[in-house]
C-alpha cells in the first residue's frame, strides 16, 4: 500500500490530494490512508497536511527502498523482488546465499552501505553510505558456462546506457567490467557463478556505481557523477534505469545471442584503438586493443603484428 500511495503522489507532484481522493483511488478507508502516510513519514518521507486540501508529498528521503523502486520499474524479472539492507557486508555475498536458497531470477540485493564490498581480483569496493548504488542481481540463464563471460559485457553496456539516458553523462566501457567517465572509473561489475560442466545454476551480477561521493570518499583514480557534474543526482532514478536497461539487454543476449550486445559494446568502448597492457595469470600482453571476439575476449595486436586473445585479466590503458 505504501508503494501505491507513493506512486499516486509522485504522479501529481506539488498537488494536494485529499484523504477521500486517495482512499477512493486505492480502495481503502481514510483511516488506513492516514496510517500508511504516518508509516511513510517514519521512513523519512515528508508530507504537508492542510485542512480541506489534504496531503502533499514535499520531500522523499535519499534511500533506495525496495517498494519505491519496484513501483516505478517496467521490468518483468529484474528488480521485481528486491531485498533491501541499510548496511551489509557485501551484496554479492548475500545474493549468493539467496540464490542457493532458491531465490527467483531477477532478485536484487540493494544496500545503502557495504562494509566489505569487493571488486575483481579481491579488491575492495569503497561503498560510502547513501552515496552510490550497490546492488547484486541473481540471474539463471539457460546457457553453458562458456557463454557466461557475455553477462559481464551485458552489464557493462547496461550501466553505461543507463548513465547516458538518465543524466546525459558520456559513460564508456573499459574491458571487461569498468565504466569510465573522462578516463576515470565511475562504476565496476563483479560476476560470480555456480555451475556444472554443461550448465549454469546461477550467476551473481554485482554492480557498484559512484554517484554522489566526493573524491575524499573514493580510491585514487576513481570519480563520481557528483565530481564530474558538480551536482547531486537521484540514486533512485538511476537505479530504476539500470534495472530496466539490464533486463532489456539480458533479454537480447538470451534470445539473440552475443552479437547485438557486442555491437553495442563496440559503440561504447573506451578500450579499442588504445595501447593496453593485460596482466594474465602467468604473463603480460601489451599492444593495441583491436576488437572483441564472439566469446567476449579482447583481441590485442602485438607489436610484431600477431594477435592475442585475452579471456580474463587486469587491463591498463596506456595511451
Amino acid at each position: 500500500m505504501e508503494t501505491k500511495i507513493l506512486k499516486l503522489f509522485k504522479k501529481s507532484p506539488d498537488v494536494y490530494l485529499s484523504g477521500e481522493q486517495v482512499s477512493e483511488a486505492l480502495g481503502v478507508s481514510r483511516t488506513a490512508v492516514w496510517k500508511h502516510i504516518e508509516k511513510l513519514r517514519g521512513l523519512g518521507y515528508e508530507f504537508d497536511a492542510v485542512p480541506h486540501l489534504g496531503y502533499r508529498l514535499r520531500k522523499s528521503p535519499d534511500k533506495l527502498y525496495s517498494f519505491e523502486i519496484e513501483s516505478f520499474l517496467n521490468t518483468k524479472r529484474i528488480g521485481r523482488n528486491i531485498k533491501y539492507f541499510d548496511t551489509i557486508d557485501s551484496t554479492n555475498t548475500a545474493a549468493y546465499k539467496f540464490a542457493k536458497e532458491g531465490a527467483i531470477e531477477g532478485t536484487a540485493v540493494i544496500a545503502e552501505k557495504q562494509t566489505k564490498g569487493r571488486g575483481r581480483l579481491s579488491r575492495e569496493w569503497t561503498s560510502p553510505k547513501h552515496k552510490g548504488i550497490y546492488t547484486s542481481i541473481i540471474l539463471r540463464p539457460n546457457m553453458t558456462p562458456y557463454q557466461a563471460p557475455g553477462i559481464t559485457l551485458v552489464a557493462a553496456v547496461s550501466v553505461a546506457e543507463a548513465l547516458r539516458s538518465s543524466i546525459g553523462i558520456e559513460a564508456r566501457i573499459k574491458w571487461p567490467n569498468d565504466i569510465l567517465i573522462n578516463n576515470k572509473k565511475i562504476a565496476g561489475i563483479l560476476t560470480e557463478m555456480e555451475a556444472e560442466s554443461d550448465s549454469i545454476k546461477f550467476i551473481i551480477l554485482g554492480i557498484g556505481i559512484n554517484l554522489n561521493s566526493k573524491f575524499t570518499d573514493l580510491p585514487k583514480g576513481s570519480t563520481s557523477v557528483f565530481e564530474e557534474l558538480q551536482r547531486k543526482v537521484s540514486r533512485f532514478e538511476i537505479a530504476v534505469e539500470v534495472f530496466q536497461k539490464l533486463e532489456e539487454n539480458y533479454n537480447i543476449f538470451t534470445k539473440e545471442g552475443f552479437s547485438p550486445i557486442r555491437d553495442k559494446w563496440l559503440d561504447l568502448s573506451a578500450t579499442l584503438g588504445r595501447r593496453v597492457r593485460a596482466t594474465c595469470i602467468n604473463r603480460k600482453i601489451e599492444g593495441e586493443a583491436v576488437g572483441i571476439d564472439t566469446d567476449g575476449a579482447l583481441k590485442i595486436r602485438l607489436d610484431n603484428g600477431f594477435h592475442e586473445k585475452v579471456m580474463a585479466g587486469d587491463l591498463v590503458l596506456l595511451r
